[in-house]
């Protein structure tokens, strides 16, 4: 019996390790290629520099802007997630406390809406957004941030949903008897409560917006240079035939690594939060 559990583990210690380095070999390839020429890029990539060539990642930062895409990256995607977490818990609460058919109906039809792909509704949303309201050309930050806010909804109230549904509703009873009104009790008692499950949301969304691409270059690709967002601002070094690998590699590895920071700190959270959500 020990013969055997001794051999299962160290089967699934080697399928682990061999999924770790499948998962960690691009990032790696990235990072030794960040520091070398277009030359040594394209002659030998799995190798290690000879030279750690720093003026590659200044050069980047000055062609892409990066400061100002960064803080237009940063503006979009926490005032989305803010707005994201804060409607869609006052909406799945009240879908919560007031369980009527309109109510339930029109949650099923939220959730189901996260199985509509975005492709399958890209042409009417320009259409309508673009053509009919003029909102791409007059704000189009602003319109980017308005369907960001759509897009993550669906996920962030059956998230919430299942939450809220664990907080005891005498917690509540008793904040109105003490004066509160809804609004504050909301605010008060469910709000605090509700922190694990925003913080799950917020990775999740920051995640999502930060490393988009097709809705930004939709909405953004005529908004100007100052206006681009990260994944839109390193497209500065891919040319219809060729790409210059000495600065877009710098700049791909200057776009993931604050969000990657970011999960590394927070990762926990994330199966807490859903977990959370899904079982209670």
């Amino acid at each position: 019996m020990k013969a055997r559990h001794l051999l299962r583990q160290t089967l699934v210690f080697m399928v682990l390790a061999a999924a770790l380095i499948i998962f960690v070999f691009p990032f790696v390839l990235l990072i030794l290629n960040s520091f070398k020429t277009n030359d040594q890029i394209i002659g030998s990539p799995i190798s290690f520099p000879t030279s750690f060539n720093f003026a590659n990642f200044k050069t980047a930062i000055i062609e892409m802007n990066y400061f100002g895409s960064f803080i237009n990256t940063s503006l979009i995607t926490f005032v989305s997630v803010a707005f994201i977490s804060l409607f869609s818990s006052m909406t799945a609460h009240y879908f919560v406390r007031n369980r009527t058919k309109f109510n339930n109906t029109f949650f099923f039809l939220m959730v189901s809406a996260m199985i509509i792909p975005f492709q399958a509704i890209m042409i009417p949303l320009v259409s309508i957004y673009g053509q009919k309201l003029g909102w791409i050309q007059s704000s189009p930050v602003l319109t980017l941030m308005f369907m960001y806010i759509g897009f993550g909804a669906s996920l962030a109230v059956f998230i919430y949903h299942g939450f809220i549904k664990s907080v005891p509703l005498e917690l509540e009873e008793a904040a109105l008897m003490d004066g509160c009104n809804p609004r504050q009790t909301f605010f008060k008692i469910v709000w605090p409560i509700l922190t694990p499950t925003s913080a799950t949301i917020g990775i999740l969304n920051v995640l999502w917006i930060w490393n988009d691409f097709l809705l930004p270059v939709i909405i953004l690709q005529n908004a100007g240079k100052e206006n681009l967002t990260l994944p839109l601002a390193i497209q500065v070094f891919n040319g219809t035939y060729s790409a210059d690998y000495e600065k877009f590699l710098p700049a791909v590895l200057m776009v993931i690594l604050p969000v990657l920071i970011i999960y590394l700190f927070v990762q926990r959270l994330i199966i807490q939060g859903i977990t959370q959500g899904a079982v209670k």
